[in-house]
């Protein structure tokens, strides 16, 4: 979505800002969804004419373009002169320069494990004082982002480093709403209704489920998404985390338990198109398709936000396909967990600019310019809705905002070995019913005790 922003000096002149900020948005002052109020005052208390501030991240191509765009506002708005650089080598790179006292003066982190590991070595410097004050006040599930960005320093002491903007949400099942409709299904709001209504499918004639594990060399990376899911509905947010660290070993019962719950939707073959040992060789890109086949071949599909680039070609959501979260269970009084990843800041060459950028985006005309742009969520409660760029993405921040509990993708955090590793040909396993879920977790710590 395109855009062409005209300003006046009421909007302190934005137009001359964006002109080369790679992409056009277009909203009038105190017209559009934007909150104009918060993006003046900022700009009346920060005068940083002049300075230089440099930001490393991992967007490229249009996802830079759109960040560029907000970058501009920020220079108009301060008089700074700052620059943003996209890298699909962020991980090598960060390190060398931050070795060589070169570093940027902002890094987007792609995922907390880098972070954490530059603010052992000294590399990051604490967030702005307030920061956990203001995150906690203002984003859904507030703790949560404080616990994701928060990390050891040098000396073993606790500091909030990162702060989270853009995430994603993998608490997602994916259906048609005619075929919903056809069979006068309702939408899930339990995962009680959730299972009920796969048993109203099966006695419907229908296969409530489309599973795919299949994807090259990393193969399974699905099924962890399902068990990540599944610890955060059946346990604790800090039992997850034990979990995650390793704290509690990975063949801990509740893991065990968790693993199986995952088996009890895809291990049934009366729920899984086709033979439910057979998953992991179903592509995951080619496994929704069964959702658009006539009759169907399957009802829905669990899957993270990027699915829809796989639909067929032409199909709008929100018509044609939709999706609801994956819900948690009433009994086991939780909450509304939501599993994801996403993008944090830090700053890692400390400058009076770079903690400016940090205020900067906790305005809610900054989460708002993103929206609008396509590809972006926040959980900022305080973010106008109306400002996303589809009904799509508000549904999908409406979950976050909804929340009560965020955590990352746990594989992620994990040691390659175990999360891109063990976890993923464990569930294999598992799956295709070569091993138990015991044996699969057993050997899962096996493999994370030999790289301690």
């Amino acid at each position: 979505m395109k855009f062409t922003l005209y300003a006046s000096a009421a909007a302190l002149a934005l137009s001359t800002g964006i002109a080369g900020a790679g992409g056009h948005l277009a909203f009038t002052p105190g017209e559009g969804e934007f909150n104009w109020e918060s993006y003046e005052a900022f700009a009346a208390g920060t005068d940083l004419a002049g300075q230089d501030l440099s930001i490393f991240g991992p967007w490229l191509a249009g996802e830079a373009d759109a960040f560029s765009n907000l970058v501009a506002f920020f220079n108009e708005a301060t008089g700074a002169n700052a620059t943003y650089v996209g890298s699909d080598s962020l991980e090598q790179q960060i390190m060398i320069d931050a070795e060589a006292g070169s570093a940027p003066d902002l890094t987007v982190f792609p995922q907390p494990g880098l972070a954490t590991t530059m603010a052992e070595r000294g590399f990051l410097t604490p967030l702005p004082a307030g920061s956990d004050e203001w995150i906690r006040e203002n984003y859904a599930a507030g703790q949560s982002w404080i616990d994701l960005g928060t990390y050891a320093d040098g000396s073993g002491a606790d500091q909030l480093y990162g702060f989270f903007f853009n995430v994603n949400v993998k608490s997602l099942v994916w259906y048609i709403p005619e075929n919903f409709e056809d069979f006068e299904y309702d939408v899930p709001e339990t995962m009680e209704e959730f299972k009920a209504l796969m048993d109203q499918m099966v006695s419907d004639g229908q296969t409530p489920l489309c599973v795919g594990l299949g994807s090259g060399g990393a193969t399974g990376w699905p099924a962890t998404d399902w068990v990540e899911d599944l610890m955060l509905r059946t346990q604790t947010p800090e039992t997850y985390d034990a979990w995650v660290s390793n704290e509690m070993p990975f063949d801990d019962p509740k893991v065990v338990a968790a693993i199986e719950e995952y088996g009890s939707f895809t291990r049934n073959d009366d729920y899984v198109v086709g033979n439910a040992n057979d998953t992991a060789s179903v592509d995951f890109r080619e496994s929704p398709l069964g959702l658009f086949a006539s009759p169907p071949s399957c009802m829905m599909h669990r899957q993270a936000s990027f699915i829809p680039a796989y639909f067929p070609e032409g199909t709008e959501l929100g018509e044609d396909a939709d999706f609801f979260y994956f819900p948690a269970f009433e009994e086991k009084d939780l909450g509304r967990p939501v599993l994801g990843a996403g993008t944090l800041f830090a700053i890692t060459n400390e400058n009076p600019a770079a903690g400016a950028f940090i205020e900067f985006l906790k305005t809610p005309f900054a989460h708002e310019v993103m929206m609008a742009q396509d590809g972006f969520l926040t959980p900022f409660k305080a973010a106008n809705p109306a400002a996303y760029a589809s009904d799509t993405l508000r549904g999908q921040g409406e979950i976050l905002t909804n929340a009560t509990t965020f955590r990352f993708d746990g594989s992620d955090l994990m040691p390659g070995g175990v999360g891109a590793g063990t976890f993923w040909t464990g569930m294999v396993d598992y799956s295709s019913g070569a091993k138990t879920a015991a044996e699969v977790a057993s050997e899962i710590q096996s493999s994370w005790d030999a790289l301690k």
